[in-house]
């Protein structure tokens, strides 16, 4: 299988960490794709109709995306515990998670946009401000309802990537937060996120 891949996407990287974490890593090819809102990439454009990674292409299949699509395929592929839960509350709890995670790295990006990517004389302070609070108050959230002691799960992957990229890119911290911050720590030295470390600038 080939994963198309940016070493900067926190959804990319969390479906690589994923693949590693039930041991199907060594089976993907990893080839990195720069892509941008602005900048058009027709190698990806050519497998994913929305120009993003990741894309997982199988031989003499249709191409998978996005990160949520391709981790729940990647499970079926594997004999161990699934990181997706099958059945019962663990499984809409990971899936909540997840989904949080996703969004709050959505709202990242859009705040980079207001900060940096956005010509200047475009930016628009009061939606930088609400995504700001959204930020914050999901934070607050997470301080509150992560259950470090479960077990790894997609939701934690997702919001280990997301925590991840959001320290990368100078965003709102989550430092003040001690339980979160304690658990990011630890996840963040599995050796899944250290054979996966985020790199490069965006260019638009």
């Amino acid at each position: 299988m080939i994963l198309y891949y940016q070493t900067h996407s926190p959804f990319a990287r969390k479906a690589l960490v994923f693949a590693h974490e039930i041991g199907l890593a060594d089976r993907l090819e990893v080839i990195h794709h720069e892509t941008s809102p602005t900048r058009r990439n027709d190698e990806v454009y050519a497998e994913n109709p929305l120009g993003k990674v990741p894309v997982l292409l199988r031989s003499g299949q249709e191409p998978i995306f996005d990160s949520d699509v391709i981790c729940a395929y990647l499970d079926t592929l594997h004999e161990g515990r699934k990181l997706i839960p099958e059945s019962g509350e663990p499984r809409w709890r990971a899936l909540r998670m997840q989904s949080v995670a996703q969004v709050l790295a959505q709202t990242g990006i859009g705040l980079r946009w207001e900060w940096e990517r956005r010509p200047q004389h475009l930016r628009y302070p009061e939606l930088a401000k609400g995504y700001e609070e959204k930020i914050e108050a999901t934070y607050d959230w997470l301080e509150q309802a992560l259950s470090p002691e479960e077990g790894v799960d997609i939701g934690q992957i997702a919001l280990a990537t997301t925590l991840s990229w959001m320290a990368f890119r100078d965003l709102p911290s989550f430092r003040n937060r001690p339980r979160l911050s304690d658990w990011f720590d630890a996840f963040e030295r599995r050796p899944s996120m250290q054979v996966t470390p985020l790199s490069g600038e965006t260019f638009d």
